[in-house]
């Protein structure tokens, strides 16, 4: 089959034939429609999670899916071939990822995608999706008395994470640069400028502090717990920053759950989040979709069709 590898830490994508994946007893063998492109995937191409991460050359990258179950080992009972199905595929090991034709996924990863989303859509959502939703959901208990920062409000996660917030029942509040601030506007936030005096800007629109931080950013993590309420300590959640636990706030790498990818498929079908598509791009031109990625001014997601 085809996929998208590199060869070694620092290598740029090439489309190349490798082995068709096994599938296990537990795993699931996925005809790969879309995938989607995540900051950590060309982060861990330049060895950024050498130290996190066993790694296993040629690498083939991707974590989210969506695509049509072709097999399924014998101790799979929850799909069958021929479902259509999305996912966060984060294996133990970096190898066998999602930019290919074909990908072996532990059932645990994968579920039945929303049934009103296109295979693009549907890609876009896991990782990001899913890090806004554990963010908001699990780890900071948001609920509908909530004021909510989200810095970076705009970017694939920060999109998610407003929708997320505001279905339920949260005051949302999205830094990003003023270039985004109707787009923000339009996904239920209230916008804020970034950066220097966000901490004035913050406590002009919510004078006693917000009630949750979700740092999506990093830039504006030190002043964080300035912006809290004073009932509401600790309620910082950073996927940037493992330092924001000397804060007494939360640092989150997000887990592959299909309990909360179904709920993600249900916030789509019935209409309360969207999924915005920055870029598609094919699987022969994956570098193209990383090159744009890097340039870190994309809003929404960028997409590859397979």
């Amino acid at each position: 089959m085809k996929a998208a590898t590199f060869g070694a830490y620092g290598e740029e994508l090439t489309l190349t034939e490798v082995d068709d994946p096994k599938v296990g007893p537990d795993w699931v063998l996925v005809d790969v429609k879309a995938s989607s492109v995540n900051p950590v995937d060309w982060k861990i191409a330049a060895g950024g999670l050498d130290g996190a991460l066993d790694t296993f050359f040629p690498v083939t990258p991707g974590w989210d899916v969506s695509g049509v179950v072709e097999a399924v080992g014998p101790a799979v009972t929850t799909l069958a071939p021929g479902d259509e199905v999305f996912g966060y595929v984060r294996k133990d090991a970096v190898h066998g990822g999602t930019y290919a034709e074909k990908v072996a996924c532990p059932f645990r990863t994968v579920t039945e995608k929303p049934a009103n989303a296109s295979f693009a859509e549907a890609a876009a959502i896991p990782l990001a999706g899913l890090t806004a939703f554990q963010c908001l959901v699990h780890v900071l208990d948001v609920g509908a008395d909530d004021i909510v920062l989200i810095h970076g409000a705009s970017g694939g996660v920060g999109s998610f994470a407003v929708q997320i917030a505001t279905s339920l029942g949260a005051r949302v509040i999205g830094t990003a640069s003023e270039a985004n601030h109707d787009y923000l506007r339009d996904l239920g936030a209230e916008p804020l400028l970034y950066g220097e005096g966000l901490v004035d800007r913050v406590r002009e629109l919510v004078p006693d502090g917000v009630t949750a931080v979700v740092d999506l950013h990093g830039g504006d993590l030190d002043v964080s717990p300035d912006l809290l309420a004073e009932s509401s300590p600790g309620r910082i959640a950073s996927i940037i920053d493992p330092g924001v636990k000397e804060m007494g706030g939360h640092y989150v790498f997000v887990n592959p759950d299909v309990d909360d990818l179904d709920e993600l498929a249900t916030l789509f079908d019935d209409g309360s989040l969207k999924v915005n598509i920055a870029a598609t791009f094919e699987l022969k031109d994956a570098q193209k979709a990383w090159d744009l990625s890097q340039e870190g001014h994309t809003r929404g997601k960028i997409v590859i069709t397979v």
